[in-house]
This record gives C-alpha cells, structure tokens and sequence, in this order.
C-alpha cells in the first residue's frame, strides 16, 4: 500500500465513531485511552445496551455467556462493525463470536500495542462483508425480476392469446410508458392476477373473455 493509501486508513480510523462496552475498570479505560490517542470518537457504556446507535461504526463489546439474542443488533445486515474482548477462550466463547458475526477479537489485559491493527483489519473485513452482501442482494432482486417477469408474460399470452415476443414487448412498452422498471410493472401485474384469482374471480382470455356468467 502507497503513502497515500496509509495516510487514507489512519484519516478514516479518526473518524471512526467507537462505542466500548466494557466495565470502567483498568481494562476499560486503557483500552479507551489507546483508541482516543488513535484519534477515534469514543464512547462507554455499560450494561450492554438492547440497541446501539445507528451513527456508531464500531463496537467493542465484551464477550459473555450470551447468544445473538440478547443483543441483536450484533447481527443485523447494518449493524456496526463488532470487536470481541475476550478474557479467556472456551467454547462457549467462540461460539459467542461466531455467533456474534465478530470482525475482531482482542485478548484482555488490555495492552496498547494491537488496537490499531485490530481496528484497521475490523473495519477492512466489515466494509469487505457490506459490500459482498449489497452484491448479493442487488443479484437476489435481479433473480425475483426476472421471475416476475416470466410470470408475467404467462399471464399476458394467456388473457390476450399473444405470443411471448409480443408478450414481453407488451410489458416493456408499459415500462417505459410510465417510466418504471419492467420488474416492478411486471410484479404488479403478477399480484393483481393473484388477488384476483384469491377472491375467486377468473381472469380468462379471449375464449372466455368477461366476466363470469350467471347460469
């Protein structure tokens, strides 16, 4: 990595906003002079709270005899990045971090020297992590237009007895006419055919074209 890039980690690592949830003792507080030397936004709390700020972009948090549940924002898509202080490992302790989805563990007694690296390698994993998951939403959504818009079609050939080309050109042509995505015009015609087809009222091509009809 140049100077440049250097210079780019250690400006980020200041404005980094760190929330500690640690007890106020030795460990707690050196750890807190260690990151407000680094430069960082610090904060303390404890008990661990149920939630955690929204503008907090880190979390050092020490590791109980807990699972995920007690604190959920440990697991949400946009929680913040997660650091374990550990005192000893067991297995319940890494069952804690895994669980945790942690980006960073740090050993306690609390000792300056690795909170930098610990913090650069967190905060490289967590931007890793939010990136590969905006990819695989972005891909998930693709896949549900793309089958919305085959159902779609199915439903165009059916009620107008067309053909698929037709069909597809049909549900494009609609798009664009009021500026919208063809999945989301396509997805509102799907759940239309299917309300529809709940309250019991077929929707029929041409063959059977209309309303149904009272005997």
């Amino acid at each position: 990595m140049s100077g440049r890039g250097i210079k780019k980690v250690l400006d980020d690592l200041r404005t980094t906003r760190i929330l500690v949830l640690h007890p106020r003792d030795d460990d707690g507080d050196a750890l807190i002079r260690q990151l407000r030397r680094i430069g960082c936004d610090v904060r303390a709390a404890w008990p661990i709270p149920d939630e955690v700020p929204k503008e907090i972009d880190l979390v050092f948090v020490l590791v109980e005899h807990a699972g995920p549940e007690a604190f959920p924002w440990t697991t949400r898509s946009d929680g913040p990045v997660v650091i374990g202080l550990v005192d000893y490992e067991s297995p319940t302790t890494l069952k804690a971090l895994l669980d945790w989805k942690a980006h960073g563990v740090v050993n306690k007694p609390i000792r300056p020297f690795g909170i930098m690296s610990s913090l650069v390698l967190a905060r490289a994993l967590g931007s890793y992590h939010a990136r590969l998951e905006a990819k695989v939403n972005k891909l998930e959504e693709t896949l549900r237009a793309r089958r919305d818009v085959e159902k779609a079609i199915r439903i165009l050939m059916e009620l107008k007895s067309i053909e698929e080309g037709d069909a597809y050109r049909l549900l494009r042509d609609q798009a664009q006419a009021k500026r919208l995505p063809i999945g989301q015009i396509a997805a509102n015609i799907v759940s239309l055919h299917e309300t529809l087809g709940g309250l019991g009222l077929e929707v029929r091509g041409p063959a059977g074209a209309g309303s149904r009809t009272s005997s």
